[in-house]
């Protein structure tokens, strides 16, 4: 699908790809969803993607003003953040224990570590490969102590995805230089349904000239999908095939949060 969104494919044409019926195809892609095939497409389409940029502007000036080191919202999950010193970061996690777990979600399966100041790591699995995932995680902190901890793990990463996150908070602890920590503060800062330019969100942050800079830090972000790097698109409205854990995941998330916005204004209307 990710391939043609943007020739808006029919529902039979979907299904026939996916190998199922068209009444099968929409029963389950709804389940998963929240919406039918044509409302997720045309809440991913180029006309909808601009119109999120745009109303992302203002949004987003007023959440940067408000004062980045407060905590963000992803849905009605509560997200603490916070860096972790430059103390930290030159001893490399020694002496820190570090639990983690591999876990299911809508999106894919993931590894999630933790330490007692909060998730240090969330790496979607790609091609299967658990231990990448989990490299990628340990790089942070190559002299930290790692547990498998599943039954840790697993009600923050039950927490994260489910469909209803009221009265759920998590706290985030990571490692990044001053300008990265700044960056992943403002990505927490674009409301579900929302999406920033790289150049817009540089632009807010006082910085306009940083947008390359910026697309760097988002791609260094630790922390997948509470950091809502997703969130983040070209300024002409077309979605990066770049994304580090693929277009397909990165498509799913943004269509899942703006259908529901389309879902919902449209339910306003008189």
């Amino acid at each position: 699908m990710h391939r043609n969104f943007r020739d808006q494919p029919s529902l039979d044409e979907i299904a026939q790809a996916a190998n199922l019926s068209p009444y099968h195809f929409q029963r389950l892609f709804t389940r998963w969803a929240g919406v039918s095939p044509t409302r997720f497409m045309q809440a991913l389409s180029l006309k909808e993607a601009k119109r999120a940029l745009v109303r992302s502007e203002s949004v987003l000036d007023a959440s940067l003003t408000a004062g980045l080191s407060g905590p963000g919202r992803l849905h009605d999950l509560f997200v603490t953040f916070e860096a972790m010193t430059p103390g930290d970061f030159k001893i490399q996690g020694k002496g820190l224990t570090v639990r983690y777990g591999i876990h299911a979600s809508p999106y894919g399966s993931f590894v999630i570590a933790m330490t007692d100041r909060g998730i240090c790591g969330l790496q979607f699995i790609e091609d299967e490969n658990t231990d990448a995932a989990l490299r990628a995680i340990r790089s942070q902190l190559p002299a930290a102590n790692f547990i498998t901890a599943p039954k840790e793990t697993g009600p923050i990463a039950e927490a994260i995805f489910r469909a209803d996150k009221s009265n759920t908070s998590v706290s985030i602890s990571v490692i990044g230089t001053n300008f990265q920590i700044r960056v992943w503060r403002a990505l927490l800062s674009i409301p579900p349904g929302s999406l920033v330019s790289y150049g817009g969100l540089a632009k807010a942050m006082a910085m306009p000239k940083a947008a390359r800079a910026v697309g760097s830090a988002i791609g260094a972000n630790p922390v997948a999908y509470i950091i809502p790097c997703h969130r983040a698109i070209r300024a002409t409205g077309l979605i990066d095939t770049n994304y580090r854990w693929g277009p397909a995941r990165k498509l799913a998330m943004i269509g899942r949060e703006a259908a529901k916005n389309v879902t919902e204004e449209t339910s306003q209307q008189p």
